[in-house]
């Protein structure tokens, strides 16, 4: 499992091309399972005669390989979230179903913070950098909430409330409908936010302190 960064320890889930995986290793220990009989369960879902498709199996049962203690190299799998369905939805009992529950909340949450990372890598590369630094595991909404502040500040709306109130349905990024007013004040006030991000953590003091620094570039523009 070369070049993956895990994101969630307690659950073993990684990011892999922007998506969330877990070893199948890791879901046989997390369910007193042994991992040949995993491996064989995999094996049966996505064999030809199964009825899934080829596409379906490749894209959510991801062929990889490890280490064991004899430094000899094993099979294992990284599943998705569809994938992981499929492999527990046989296990049964009352601590199975818990870990069922746990697993399928953090491969939620884990997408909500990927999607956030990729909005914000979009629309803000060197404050989603800044974030990643600040905090030892970052959440979604701590890009969203940075994203939406200045956006408010310069536009008066949010993205998701600008693409609506335009009309852009799911574009990827708002900025090709931005004025070049817009782009401006949006790059200088992601560049303070960097520095507020870095030093200042209470949210309501960043507001405040972009507010007036916005106030103050729109007044020197006027000639204040």
């Amino acid at each position: 499992m070369k070049n993956l960064k895990i994101w969630d320890t307690k659950y073993g889930l990684y990011e892999q091309d922007g998506k969330s995986v877990v070893s199948s290793r890791f879901v046989a220990e997390i369910f007193g399972k042994n991992h040949q009989h995993i491996l064989e369960t995999i094996r049966k879902i996505t064999q030809p005669s199964s009825g899934l498709s080829g596409k379906f199996g490749l894209s959510n049962f991801r062929p990889s390989s490890y280490k064991n203690n004899q430094n000899k190299m094993q099979p294992e799998y990284l599943l998705t979230r569809d994938g992981f369905t499929l492999v527990v939805m046989g296990f049964t009992g009352s601590q199975a179903m818990q870990f069922k529950e746990a697993y399928i909340n953090r491969f939620n949450e884990m997408e909500q913070y990927l999607n956030a990372l990729n909005n914000a890598r979009l629309e803000f590369p060197e404050l989603t950098q800044a974030i990643l630094e600040v905090h030892e595991k970052p959440m979604h909404y701590h890009f969203s909430n940075e994203m939406d502040l200045i956006n408010r500040i310069v536009l008066g709306v949010t993205a998701k409330e600008f693409k609506r109130q335009n009309g852009l349905g799911d574009v990827s990024s708002i900025r090709p409908y931005l004025s070049a007013e817009q782009i401006g004040y949006v790059a200088l006030l992601q560049k303070a936010d960097i520095g507020l991000v870095l030093t200042e953590p209470d949210y309501q003091k960043r507001k405040r302190t972009l507010e007036w620094y916005f106030l103050r570039l729109k007044q020197k523009r006027l000639g204040a």
